[in-house]
């Protein structure tokens, strides 16, 4: 087999892993359903609660009340994409049961198999619940609805900022599933890592609201290239050349992280102990 034939045959192995998952996760309308139904609930439940501090004084706050509405209705929609907590539960079964050991005798590379896996689960939980809630939201009666981005350009750069959000929150969980293997369980991992993660992404509170010094900071972390970026994006809150460096952070962190990813899984890899019997 020629060396071109040997690489196609391997990137044909993952874009399969990535149907599979895809496809399966396309099946569970009724859990999407469900999902639907809470995230309107929890969407109008933070959208009055903003309302009510907006009532007081509109001036006071860093965005308007519109752009605020779009934003959570947008995290409502694509809450699947960008949320640290949507982790796949049957990586970490394999670790913990010792199952890990058909994986490491199979030839192929686990990072990049988990990867796809992730960004394909991600995708089709996304795909199930993110056109109900954006049709129902953009019909919504003012202040309240989801509004049309201001232009074309917003339009491009929300998608390749959202693909490159996608990306970073991958490429963050691959290094909470790694660091499972360096402990007997990964519970107090996730919910310490996923908590953390979701109130620096902005997931809580838009970034925008917090103080400036503390917001500077937290702005160059990887955790803002989530869901703050294309969000912010798509309401006019980051518009102009601060596009760019903002899109430019993100590729810096998603680099970043799946090197640092690489680095561990090797080591786990070399170091990995199998448990039972």
């Amino acid at each position: 087999m020629m060396p071109e034939d040997k690489h196609i045959s391997k990137i044909a192995k993952y874009i399969s892993f990535f149907r599979i998952r895809f496809i399966s996760g396309l099946q569970y309308r009724a859990a999407a359903l469900g999902g639907v139904v809470t995230q309107f609930a929890w969407g109008f439940m933070s959208i009055l609660m903003f309302r009510a501090f907006y009532s007081e004084n509109t001036d006071a706050f860093p965005m308007t009340f519109q752009a605020v509405a779009s934003y959570i209705w947008l995290q409502q929609a694509f809450l699947s994409l960008f949320m640290p907590w949507v982790l796949e539960n049957d990586i970490f079964k394999t670790i913990t049961d010792g199952s890990i050991a058909y994986e490491l005798c199979r030839p192929i590379n686990i990072y990049n198999m988990w990867f796809v896996k992730n960004v394909a689960s991600r995708l089709s939980k996304a795909l199930l619940r993110s056109v109900p809630i954006l049709l129902v939201a953009a019909f919504l009666r003012a202040p309240y609805e989801l509004r049309p981005p201001a232009s074309l350009h917003a339009v491009l750069w929300f998608l390749i900022t959202a693909f490159l959000g996608l990306m970073v929150v991958v490429a963050f969980c691959m290094i909470i599933y790694i660091l499972a293997f360096f402990t007997l369980s990964p519970l107090g991992l996730r919910i310490l890592m996923t908590g953390l993660v979701e109130f620096l992404a902005g997931a809580i509170i838009p970034l925008p609201f917090l103080p400036e010094g503390i917001r500077i900071i937290i702005e160059l972390l990887p955790f803002a290239s989530i869901q703050n970026v294309p969000l912010r994006i798509y309401t006019g809150d980051i518009s102009g050349v601060e596009i760019y460096a903002r899109a430019g952070l993100q590729l810096f962190w998603f680099i970043l992280l799946v090197f640092s990813g690489k680095l561990l899984i090797r080591k786990a890899e070399r170091k990995v102990v199998v448990q039972g019997g």
